[in-house]
């Protein structure tokens, strides 16, 4: 997380509604040498106490977790290039203004029978927002196929210690300052610069 306290914005409830709504992550635990990274999609509870997240059977962390270990997700947002000239105001230097959400706490395996009901929540929640689309279903799948796809993976539950977040959006300039180069990113380059500077404006 970024050190400067000006765009750590210790609002909870804003750090769990982001996590929620992206529901992907990137999940690292310690090992021997480099961390373990898995990209994953998840379930973050409404009062975001716990992850629900399924690993392919084969994945190196799932090696590991022979018992609850500490491990980090972590959620980017929008990002995007900000150059000094964008200020309007002298001597400043170029930056990257983004967001991002880490959830940090204990990841154990779950027993593979509740490996269905959390393939259906998950399927559920990112399938909604695809309205007016008819739903996919894992019951569209016949009996054989889905039982050979849930072999090979495992459901996991994270159970949430701390969220911290970095929302660095020019909260740091002067308003004027901040939302002139808002306006210019939308043509920069990045993830998402067009949500990167509807934040930046409400900053």
């Amino acid at each position: 997380m970024h050190p400067n306290p000006a765009f750590r914005v210790e609002d909870r409830a804003r750090h769990i509604e982001f996590a929620r709504d992206r529901a992907f992550g990137v999940l690292a635990i310690s090992g021997d040498g480099a961390p373990l990274i898995s990209h994953v999609p998840f379930l973050l509870s409404e009062d975001g106490a716990v992850v629900d997240l399924h690993l392919v059977r084969s994945n190196p962390i799932v090696r590991m977790l022979h018992g609850p270990k500490e491990v980090r997700i972590a959620v980017q947002g929008p990002d995007g290039y900000v150059s000094p000239d964008w200020y309007g105001v002298a001597d400043q230097v170029p930056t990257w203004n983004y967001v991002a959400v880490h959830l940090t706490g204990q990841l154990e395996l779950r027993p593979q029978d509740e490996l269905r009901n959390l393939l259906d929540r998950q399927t559920a929640f990112f399938e909604d927002r695809l309205l007016p689309k008819a739903p996919w279903v894992t019951g569209k799948m016949s009996d054989d196929a889905l039982a050979r796809m849930m072999r090979m993976i495992v459901p996991c539950r994270m159970q949430v210690e701390d969220i911290q977040g970095t929302w660095k959006l020019g909260q740091n300039k002067p308003e004027d300052a901040r939302i002139a180069a808002a306006d210019k990113v939308p043509g920069g380059f990045g993830s998402e610069t067009g949500q990167l500077a509807a934040l930046m404006h409400k900053a």
